[in-house]
């Protein structure tokens, strides 16, 4: 196989400024009940529909964000958003009133590690000193986009996760401090998008839409393998390996599938899916899911256990199953994609875990 770039060093260390979290409901009785910076507890958000009320979750995160870094939002230069909604319209309409230059993506439920990717590349390139990345998903709006309508009420295998009502929005602009000595002196510590590796589409031929954990699974293995070969950082460098959305049946896929490589990452692997539900308590099956599950736990957990020293470095791994209900129908695969962002909250020692460095960017 060709070498292939695609672990981007980010040398100018762009910072996430600001971040926000949105849940609704049923994520406001799971286990991170108390992380979120807004709750709401009707589901349709006070709106009339449900793709209105995955708007308004959009709009709330961006909002919150933008308040938390005491900004305007002409103080930002660009946003990149997406939904699981036909043309990202959630996206579009939750975010035309805010003017700022909006780039419309689709990653399915690695949306928010792919816009974290492309904001953080455009601030380190200087084509403007901030960008938002943003995204969200609501069970409702998600069911009858992808399987079938409520009120069909078909029964879910034990595989299926549970579409998460979220979102969550980051921040991520110029750093001003450059050396670690200067970050040692803040109280808080800055979180520095690092590097970024870009996904791959991997195809292991999965064709059940209530297994989305399977189908994700060897598209985060590949993408992990190819960030450590590489950084040649080792598993042992990172306090967390987070994954996105592949909920319990995936997390053991990923675990196993990379123990065949022999890499056992056990001990640092967390899964946004695994996290947000009460397994026992709430009927979620495999977990949660959905391009709001990663965003909101990401914005709501960890990236303040980051910005107050807890976490020294981690990896958030945004997973997406790639599907089409037409083309399901039709009798294809679900392809798999999962795209990788190492965040830390030091500058020299990750630069010099990042050995083999080469303008800035590191052939595998």
């Amino acid at each position: 196989m060709k070498n292939m770039k695609s672990t981007i060093y980010f040398d100018r260390n762009p910072v996430i400024s600001s971040f926000a979290s949105v849940a609704s409901k049923k994520e406001a009785e799971g286990s991170l009940a108390n992380f979120f910076d807004h709750i709401e507890m009707d589901p349709y958000f006070k709106k009339e529909t449900w793709e209105q009320a995955e708007s308004e979750i959009q709009r709330i995160a961006v909002t919150k964000a933008l308040e938390k870094a005491n900004i305007q939002s002409n103080a930002v230069n660009f946003i990149f958003a997406g939904d699981l909604v036909n043309q990202c319209v959630c996206s579009t309409y939750a975010l035309r009133d805010f003017n700022i230059p909006f780039l419309g993506i689709y990653g399915a439920c690695s949306t928010m590690a792919e816009g974290m990717l492309l904001a953080a590349s455009m601030v380190n390139a200087g084509y403007g000193e901030r960008a938002t990345a943003v995204t969200s998903s609501h069970f409702s709006s998600a069911e009858r986009q992808y399987r079938n309508p409520l009120s069909y009420g078909g029964q879910r295998t034990q595989s299926a996760q549970w579409t998460v009502t979220g979102g969550g929005a980051v921040i991520i602009e110029q750093n001003t401090e450059q050396s670690q000595e200067q970050l040692e002196q803040k109280t808080e510590k800055k979180i520095i998008v690092k590097s970024a590796t870009v996904g791959r589409i991997v195809d292991y031929a999965v064709t059940d839409s209530s297994n989305m954990g399977a189908a994700m699974a060897p598209a985060a293995a590949d993408t992990i393998l190819r960030f450590f070969k590489d950084t040649n950082m080792k598993v042992t460098d990172l306090d967390y390996i987070v994954t996105g959305d592949l909920g319990y049946v995936g997390s053991e896929l990923l675990l196993n599938i990379l123990r065949q490589d022999d890499m056992d990452i056990s001990f640092q692997h967390r899964d946004c899916g695994v996290m947000i539900y009460k397994k026992d308590e709430q009927d979620t099956h495999s977990g949660g899911s959905g391009c709001g599950c990663s965003a909101s736990v990401l914005s709501a957990y960890f990236l303040p256990r980051i910005k107050s020293g807890e976490i020294k470095n981690m990896l958030f791994c945004g997973t997406g199953a790639l599907m089409s209900p037409m083309l399901s129908f039709q009798g294809e695969s679900i392809p798999g994609i999962a795209h990788a962002v190492l965040l830390s909250q030091q500058v020299d020692s990750v630069k010099l875990m990042l050995r083999g460095a080469s303008a800035g960017v590191f052939a595998r």
